[in-house]
């Protein structure tokens, strides 16, 4: 595998497609000996893994070329390359290396006034850290829990919601809606290695970097515990650290006291099946029908926690019903960003549960209150911010936040808080086409900013040449139910058809996208390689729009950003050479781009 890549060859000229096979096809293979439990082999692959040029070839152009966040310096103050300057990378990175310390970045967690601290490592750690995520995510995706779903590939917060449903909607129950305080800050190490339970020279170098301290201005301080947030393998390890949350609750099951009417206790598969824990990251929920088993679950999941560091935190954990009150407590919960509650309803309004009685009440979720006024401000600033800028900046600039946001609640009751927020938004917008022309009524404006389009009189729209370039209303997103991921799958289990074809019908990619995936049969049409999590994905004109190119259908591909970037030269529309090695070529600004974040395909404009 070490002969695949000479060093003589170009960063333009290798083959990528070759070393994505090679690389995948060893994760592959360490998946399915982790399933059988085939210790020694697992070894023996992570270790051929590790040494191998291919995978440290992608590792540097993930987070070089792809990467969100390749344009953050670490404590080095390194924050691009150019190609020679990848190859020289790409020979250096290699277990053993001492590991610098992270920089310490601020920034603002969503809806409250606090920051979160990230720690962002140099590019050499980042690209180690990047191989050893390859070696070590197959591993463990076998033996992750069903029920866990944040940091995964394939995964999502859709999934867990579904998960949610699927427990709650044909019986009502009491839930443990819990947050776990600092959870990335507070994580012991020692505890945390013991778990990995890797080879001597991977767990050493694990351990330099949970060790490396953090550099804060121009301190350094020490790192005692915790994984900082920013590094490329810190999702995975706190991952790990917080595995067996789910096996701890379903051992606690056989103990439950629940009995039938008759007095006999119910069989342990009926206790299992009462019980459900869903967990993203440090969120977490656990439902069941008997506020005692709860109370029980709290109290084993506190002590679980402390051995590992950690603890609830108080603010934001919370005993609830899912139908009714309880003690104070209004009925139902919010976990990322959705309400889920159940409402009383007429007896033949409702379903019927497993045994046919009829239930009474519906399980509704929509968006919660907290996210709807989040958004709405966003929207709020941005308009504010915009009253010099022309209507279809505006436009230009709003879209992306509304199709974001209406992508991600698309999937749940949200037509009639769609339909709220853009009544909102109407009345801002009026409101800003009347501060840029005071002296004009209201008829005027409504003529000025406002179209009649397919019996739409108040379309917020604008022509501009022969374009007609129209805000996005939140009430036109289609909902559409999110069919959740199947119990253990993984895409490490090789099963192509399932996943590419899962990617075009993910709640937050675009109908544009959805259907060139659909075309495309889930591949690149550059690099004819399959896309995957972790990808990042771009449309591209394949007759460039500067020599004449049609912005249609026809003349659209979807490729990976890497590959784009490669396209965009080569067909001169970037009006830079192709055979230049030595500095990157820029290409030019793209219209729209999409990039998987925390397993969702997130657009950018």
């Amino acid at each position: 595998m070490n002969t695949a890549i000479s060093p003589m060859y170009r960063w333009n000229e290798i083959n990528w497609r070759k070393l994505e096979r090679r690389v995948f096809k060893l994760q592959k293979r360490i998946f399915q000996a982790s399933n059988r439990g085939n210790v020694k082999l697992v070894r023996r692959l992570q270790k051929l893994l590790i040494s191998s040029r291919s995978a440290r070839l992608l590792a540097v152009r993930r987070v070089t070329q792809d990467n969100q966040g390749r344009k953050t310096a670490g404590v080095d103050g390194v924050k691009s390359l150019t190609p020679k300057q990848r190859l020289i990378l790409v020979d250096k990175i290699k277990l053993g290396t001492k590991a610098k310390p992270t920089r310490r970045v601020w920034i603002p967690k969503p809806g409250t006034s606090e920051e979160r601290p990230l720690g962002i490592p140099t590019m050499e750690d980042r690209a180690l850290q990047a191989v050893v995520k390859m070696v070590l995510e197959p591993e463990w995706e076998s033996k992750f829990e069903p029920n866990s779903y944040g940091f995964r590939p394939g995964r999502s917060c859709h999934d867990a919601i579904e998960a949610i449903f699927s427990s709650i909607s044909k019986k009502s129950k009491y839930v443990l809606d819990a947050d776990i305080s600092k959870c990335f800050d507070r994580i012991n190490h020692n505890k945390l290695l013991s778990k990995l339970n890797t080879f001597p020279t991977l767990r050493k170098q694990i351990r330099a970097w949970l060790k490396a301290g953090v550099m804060d201005g121009k301190k350094l301080f020490p790192t005692n515990e915790g994984t900082p947030q920013g590094g490329v393998l810190s999702p995975l390890l706190a991952n790990i650290a917080l595995h067996g949350l789910e096996e701890l609750i379903m051992g606690l099951a056989p103990k439950f006291d629940m009995k039938r009417p008759n007095g006999n206790q119910l069989p342990v598969r009926d206790k299992l099946k009462s019980i459900c824990c869903v967990r993203y990251a440090d969120d977490f929920v656990i439902l069941h029908e008997d506020l005692k088993v709860i109370n029980q679950c709290k109290k084993e999941v506190e002590e679980w926690l402390s051995d590992i560091g950690l603890e609830l935190k108080p603010s934001k954990t919370r005993i609830a019903h899912c139908l009714s009150d309880l003690d104070g407590e209004k009925a139902g919960f919010n976990f990322l960003g959705f309400n889920i509650r159940q409402f009383s309803v007429g007896k033949y309004s409702s379903g019927k549960s497993s045994n046919g009685k009829l239930l009474g009440y519906k399980t509704i979720i929509r968006p919660s209150i907290e996210s709807q006024k989040r958004h709405y401000k966003k929207l709020k600033e941005e308009i504010n911010k915009r009253r010099g800028l022309s209507q279809s900046r505006l436009i230009n600039s709003l879209n992306p936040i509304v199709r974001g946001w209406c992508n991600y609640f698309c999937t749940v009751n949200s037509k009639e808080v769609f339909g709220k927020i853009y009544s909102l938004v109407f009345l801002k917008l009026f409101k800003w086409g009347s501060h840029r022309h005071p002296n004009k009524g209201k008829k005027w404006i409504r003529h000025k900013y406002f179209k009649s389009i397919n019996n739409n009189n108040w379309l917020f729209a604008t022509l501009e040449g022969n374009n007609l370039i129209k805000l996005v209303r939140h009430d036109s997103i289609e909902i559409k139910r999110h069919v959740k991921v199947k119990g253990n799958s993984s895409p490490y289990d090789g099963d192509w058809v399932y996943w590419s074809s899962r990617m075009g019908k993910h709640p937050e990619v675009s109908t544009k996208v959805g259907n060139l995936l659909k075309t495309q049969k889930g591949k690149c049409a550059h690099c004819k390689n399959y896309f995957k999590d972790g990808d990042s994905l771009e449309v591209d004109h394949i007759i460039p729009k500067s020599k004449g190119g049609k912005d249609k259908y026809e003349n659209w591909q979807l490729l990976h950003r890497h590959c784009h970037d490669t396209k965009t030269v080569n067909d001169g529309s970037s009006g830079t050479k192709s055979n230049c090695n030595s500095v990157e070529p820029k290409p030019p600004v793209k219209p729209e781009s999409w990039f998987w974040q925390d397993d969702m395909l997130v657009m950018t404009h």
